[in-house]
């Protein structure tokens, strides 16, 4: 009796024979095949992990890397290794991979194009994580902002304004400009320059605003503070004095020499020259 002419139940049953027969033969002949696919996707999963977690301790120990640059940086590691095994593990079957690259890079592109801001941010983010122009509580300004940094991400920096106000800043708005930290040096230079009228007393207008500030422990002794006139105008000697301070108590030391040359002066009888007409010559 032909196979056609058995009845519906015997032809399903031996149909699943069949299936089963074919697919026991592909089984023994792609064996060497899967135990090799299958090695290596353990592997490559064990090294990948390994080596990403080597990757990170390295990178945080290093102390020139901040954590949260090392963490992404391990994790890109391991999807890196991760596409690498994938790839590998295709290839074992016969497959053509070069197709599926380039349809990866074609997503990847895509991806990019549209991701554009985001990633420059990511970027950016990267590079200030690296190179550290600013760390978390330092002051900077950049541009039009500025304040004290609270947190520094992948995607945008945080910032306290010396108002209180809260301030997040696109990690690629501070790469593209000039970053000036306060915070950075331990000392910085503090310059007071007032205009008195040209009939006060120039020797005693300087000798008051040097006294000030050697007077001030909080002005360092070297560099020396220095009393000078910065230059003659139409109305008025501008007056002043510069010297070096501690990094922390320069707010402070601006407050105190601006309040103690106002009082000073008007002890000795002089006056901070707004609008004083030129003496005749």
């Amino acid at each position: 009796m032909s196979a056609s002419k058995l009845p519906p139940r015997l032809a399903a049953m031996g149909d699943e024979i069949n299936v089963a027969q074919e697919a026991w033969l592909w089984l023994k002949i792609n064996l060497a095949y899967l135990t090799g696919a299958l090695a290596v996707l353990v592997i490559g999963v064990i090294l990948a992990r390994m080596l990403s977690r080597m990757a990170d301790r390295a990178l945080t120990r290093s102390g020139r890397i901040e954590p949260t640059v090392a963490k992404f940086l391990s994790n890109l590691i391991r999807y890196a290794l991760w596409v690498v095994v994938a790839v590998t593990v295709l290839t074992q079957f016969g497959v053509q991979t070069t197709s599926i690259i380039a349809a990866l890079g074609g997503l990847a592109l895509a991806v990019g194009l549209a991701l554009q801001g985001t990633l420059s941010n990511v970027a950016a983010g990267v590079m200030i994580l690296i190179q550290r122009p600013f760390r978390v509580g330092e002051y900077i300004t950049a541009g039009t902002v500025g304040g004290t940094v609270q947190s520094i991400g992948l995607f945008t920096t945080e910032l306290l304004q010396l108002d209180g106000l809260y301030v997040m800043v696109p990690n690629n708005e501070l790469w593209n400009k000039a970053v000036v930290n306060a915070s950075r040096m331990p000392t910085r230079r503090f310059e007071l320059v007032v205009p008195i009228a040209y009939e006060d007393d120039l020797a005693a207008a300087k000798a008051a605003m040097l006294e000030l500030a050697v007077a001030d422990p909080r002005v360092l002794a070297e560099p020396a503070p220095v009393a000078f006139v910065a230059g003659l105008g139409d109305n008025a000697v501008r007056v002043g004095v510069r010297l070096w301070c501690n990094a922390g108590d320069y707010l402070a030391l601006s407050w105190a020499l601006n309040e103690g040359v106002k009082l000073r002066f008007d002890a000795l009888g002089m006056h901070i020259a707004t609008g004083v007409p030129a003496p005749a010559r």
